[in-house]
């Protein structure tokens, strides 16, 4: 009887691991879904953060997609969510930060954090970069993905040729003594002297950042939805001046609104300085071949004895709502793995973007990463230069990639003859305030 017993026990017990084990097979992961603009190079790069995360727990799967441009992808993401089929993650340009932060539709990430469990200390992070998706209780909206700031690229071989000696990494030449520079490499034979990518990030948003001037009205849109375009002023629009006035001699010429043109021109060696995104770096090394390049801090106005930092581009990464809860345990994972140091280092050596995190950018100068790559720190070093000012921090304006827009738009017409320098700016304000009352009356 009591054998009899023991193997009715031992039947049960194998009965009952079985079946537990076979929830435990049965217990699917849960799938994240992140979209997102990064491709070709980029997303390989984002598949292989994905992969390290997916490989390191087996209670959730990111799946990563790429939606387009940052517009198409925006754009998905809106459609998404109106059908309810919004994924956990969309990656959003820094120009639709105002739009999303008041959408209603987002998990502010310092919230999904907390509720987690991972106490961030988010003064370890570089601070002129979280500022920018931070609301106004200082409080962090959106996680910081890939993120650059402007700075100039010069053919070095170019220069030699032309008897220009190198530039500092860290001290910037001044725009005068940069309208020096671009003439002397036109009469040494070089097509022209100058291109700039994305016009309006690099030569009025960044210019006005590093020279303190304020871009827009209250704080540039921190203090208030009822703010307006300031960019008619009288050293932005000199500078405007100053650049249409180098295209007479080709100092300056207009290469395109956004980077292909500009870095072709750059490539094919038609102009020996370029300004662009730090991203830039990545693309250069894969497609120069044939001569030597480095890269410079954004140039200065001669009166600004003391630059304040230069501004973000790029993207964060907007966590939706109306997922469940043990879906945002996995999202708030997922936003911890990128943060690490080991991540943060890879993305930074593999794209040319930011490490975010200021215990990953400690790791690569204690590693001499700096000391083999001194060009990689130019843009850290420009973004970090000072304590940003309430001017100098960042821009929060709504409609703000149409107001991106239209401020190529009148840029062009100054490049092409059409409009002075102080008319395109006017117009631009204008124009902009128009979008900025319809923003205002939206979300007031």
């Amino acid at each position: 009887m009591v054998m009899k017993l023991r193997k009715l026990l031992l039947v049960l017990v194998i009965v009952v691991a079985t079946v537990f084990l076979a929830g435990q097979v049965l217990a699917a992961p849960i799938t994240i879904n992140w979209w997102h603009a990064m491709k070709g190079a980029r997303g390989e790069v984002v598949n292989t953060m994905i992969k390290a995360f997916n490989d390191s727990q087996a209670d959730y799967v990111v799946v990563g997609s790429y939606k387009g441009n940052y517009d198409e992808t925006v754009n998905a993401g809106v459609a998404a969510y109106r059908a309810k089929k919004q994924p956990h993650l969309l990656q959003s340009f820094e120009v639709g930060t105002q739009t999303m932060m008041l959408s209603g539709v987002i998990y502010p990430v310092y919230k999904l954090m907390k509720d987690a469990g991972y106490n961030i200390d988010w003064k370890g992070y570089l601070q002129p970069v979280l500022s920018y998706y931070m609301n106004a209780n200082g409080d962090l909206m959106s996680m910081p993905f890939n993120s650059s700031t402007p700075v100039m690229y010069y053919n070095v071989d170019l220069f030699k040729k032309a008897g220009l000696p190198m530039l500092d990494k860290f001290k910037p030449v001044t725009w005068d003594e940069l309208g020096e520079i671009t003439a002397k490499l036109v009469k040494s034979g070089v097509s022209g002297g100058m291109v700039t990518g994305w016009q309006s990030w690099t030569q009025v948003e960044n210019y006005s950042a590093m020279h303190n001037i304020a871009f827009a009205s209250k704080a540039n849109g921190y203090e208030g939805l009822d703010c307006e375009l300031l960019i008619n002023n009288d050293k932005v629009v000199k500078h405007i001046a100053m650049l249409k006035e180098w295209m007479k001699d080709k100092r300056f010429f207009y290469g395109g609104q956004k980077f292909q043109g500009p870095k072709a021109e750059f490539i094919a060696q038609n102009a020996g300085v370029y300004i662009d995104s730090i991203s830039g770096i990545a693309k250069l090394q894969k497609a120069v071949k044939d001569f030597k390049w480095d890269v410079a801090p954004m140039p200065v106005e001669a009166w600004m004895k003391e630059p304040q930092n230069s501004i973000i581009g790029g993207a964060s990464l907007w966590v939706f709502n109306g997922h469940n809860k043990k879906d945002y345990k996995g999202v708030a994972a997922f936003l911890k793995h990128l943060g690490k140091a080991e991540m943060q280092i890879y993305w930074h050596k593999q794209t040319g973007y930011f490490p975010i995190t200021l215990g990953a950018y400690e790791a690569l100068k204690k590693e001499g990463y700096y000391d083999k790559n001194p060009y990689q720190e130019v843009g850290i070093r420009q973004l970090t230069r000072k304590v940003p000012t309430k001017i100098s921090r960042g821009l929060r304006l709504g409609y703000f990639i149409q107001i991106r827009n239209i401020i190529n738009e009148e840029l062009e017409l100054v490049w092409n003859d059409t409009k002075t320098a102080q008319q395109a700016m006017d117009s631009a304000v204008k124009r902009s305030n128009a979008k900025l009352r319809e923003f205002e009356k939206t979300y007031k």
